[in-house]
C-alpha cells in the first residue's frame, strides 16, 4: 500500500496523465483509514498496480486535484494534522509544550480546527490575528499564529499544499518590559526581609541562577572550596507537577558566588546528604515558584512590602545579579557564561543598556591616549562627568 490521491466523487477522469514509468490512469481509490505517522499524516489505500504516489504526482496535477482539501479536509481534518504537529514537538521541554498545546486548544482549534488547510486564506488569517490582538497580549497571538504557522509549514513540507498563506501576515510586536535592577543594599534588605529564604535570594541576585536551576541544586552541586556552583538541571512547575530536566539551553555551566555567600550555603547544606535539595521545603522537595500578583500574602512579596521596594518578580533578580556583575568590571562573555546565555550577543540584546557606562570608558580613554601621543595641537577640554 502507499500513500494515493482519490478522487472526488463524480470526477471526471479525464485524459491519462504522463509518468516516468508509464502511463497511469486516475481513478478514484477507495480509503481505508487514515493513519498519523510521526509528523507525517499519512493516508494508506487499496493500490492498484496503476496507482500514483502522491510524491510522483506532477505538481499542476496536485493544484488541479486540490490535494490538501482531498487528503487533509475530507479524510484527515485539520484537527487530526494540527494534533499531530503539536505532539511530536519532541525538542520541547515540557515547560515550552504545555503553552504551545494551550494555544492550539484556546485560540487555534475553535477557530481553524475543522478548516482544511487547502481552504486557508491569508486575508482570513490576517483577521483572525487582528481580532486576537484587541483583547490579547502580543505574547499570546504570536504563539497562536505560530501554531498555525507550523502546521501550515508543515503540510507545505509534506506537499499538501504549495504555499504557507498564514505567512506575511502582519504582527503585533511584544514591548520587552523594562528591568528592575537592585542596587547592592537593596538586594541584602531584601534578603534580610525574607526570612528563612534569604539565602535564596542572594543566590539568585548575585549568581544569576533562574529560579529553576536554583529550586532543583543539590548538595552536591555546591563546591564551597572552590566557590563554584554547578548547575546541571532545571526544575520547572508545569500544571502543578515539578518537571526537572535539562537547564534552558541543555549546557551544564559552572558558576561562580562571592566569599560573602559561603556562610549561609554552608548553613544550608549543613546536614544533609549528597543528593538532598539545597533549597528545599518543610517536606525536602522542590520549592513551589511564589506568587507577587496584586494580594498575593506569598513571602517574597510580603519582603518586597517591607524594604519598600516595587514589584517585582524572582527573576527579576536574575537581571540584579547581571547589572551587579557588570557593574563590578565583568565582561559580556563572563555575564553570558555566569547566566547560561547561549551567545555573548544575547547578553548585549537583552541588557544593552547596562553596557552604556563602558562606551562612555571607552571615549574617555581614546581622548585621554590622543591627548597623551598626539603633539602640537590645542585640545578643548573634556567634559565633566
Amino acid at each position: 500500500m502507499r500513500a494515493v490521491v482519490p478522487e472526488p466523487p463524480g470526477a471526471d477522469r479525464g485524459p491519462p496523465l504522463d509518468h516516468r514509468r508509464g502511463r497511469a490512469r486516475r481513478y478514484c481509490s477507495r480509503l481505508v483509514e487514515g493513519l498519523a505517522v510521526g509528523r507525517v499524516v499519512a493516508v494508506l489505500v487499496v493500490e492498484p498496480e496503476d496507482a500514483l504516489p502522491v510524491s510522483d504526482l506532477p505538481l499542476e496535477a496536485q493544484h488541479r486535484h486540490e490535494l490538501a482539501d482531498l487528503l487533509l479536509g475530507r479524510q484527515v481534518r485539520g484537527r487530526g494534522f494540527a494534533v499531530v504537529a503539536v505532539k511530536t514537538r519532541s525538542h520541547l521541554k515540557p515547560s515550552s509544550l504545555r503553552p504551545v498545546e494551550t494555544a492550539w486548544r484556546v485560540h487555534v482549534e475553535p477557530t481553524w480546527g475543522k478548516v482544511p488547510v487547502g481552504r486557508v486564506q491569508h486575508s482570513d488569517v490576517q483577521d483572525w490575528v487582528t481580532e486576537l490582538a484587541a483583547t490579547k497580549s502580543a505574547t499570546v497571538v504570536l504563539r497562536a499564529y505560530g501554531v498555525l504557522a507550523s502546521i501550515l509549514d508543515a503540510a507545505v513540507a509534506d506537499r499538501r499544499i504549495s504555499t504557507n498563506r498564514a505567512r506575511g501576515v502582519k504582527l503585533p510586536r511584544k514591548v520587552s518590559k523594562e528591568h528592575v535592577y537592585l542596587t547592592h543594599q537593596e538586594l541584602h534588605d531584601l534578603a534580610d526581609a525574607s526570612g528563612d529564604r534569604n539565602v535564596l535570594v542572594l543566590v539568585l541576585g548575585y549568581t544569576g541562577l533562574r529560579w529553576g536551576e536554583a529550586i532543583g541544586l543539590r548538595v552536591r552541586d555546591v563546591e564551597l572550596e572552590r566557590r563554584r556552583i554547578n548547575v546541571a538541571v532545571n526544575a520547572v512547575e508545569v500544571g502543578g507537577i515539578i518537571e526537572v530536566g535539562t537547564p534552558k539551553t541543555h549546557k551544564r555551566r559552572s558558576v561562580v558566588f562571592p566569599a560573602f555567600l559561603r556562610p549561609g550555603l554552608e548553613s544550608a547544606i549543613s546536614g544533609k546528604d549528597r543528593d538532598d535539595l539545597v533549597f528545599a521545603d518543610d517536606r525536602g522537595l522542590h520549592l513551589r515558584r511564589t506568587r507577587v500578583s496584586t494580594g498575593s500574602r506569598s513571602w517574597f512579596k510580603t519582603a518586597l512590602t517591607t524594604v519598600g521596594l516595587e514589584a517585582m518578580t524572582l527573576h527579576d533578580l536574575r537581571h540584579t545579579a547581571a547589572s551587579l556583575a557588570i557593574s563590578s568590571g565583568a565582561n559580556v562573555k563572563a555575564v553570558q557564561r555566569m547566566l547560561g546565555h547561549a551567545s555573548a550577543a544575547m547578553t548585549l540584546d537583552v541588557y544593552a543598556d547596562l553596557f552604556d557606562d563602558d562606551l562612555d570608558a571607552l571615549a574617555d580613554g581614546l581622548d585621554h591616549a590622543a591627548r597623551t601621543v598626539v603633539v602640537g595641537r590645542t585640545w578643548a577640554e573634556p567634559p565633566a562627568h
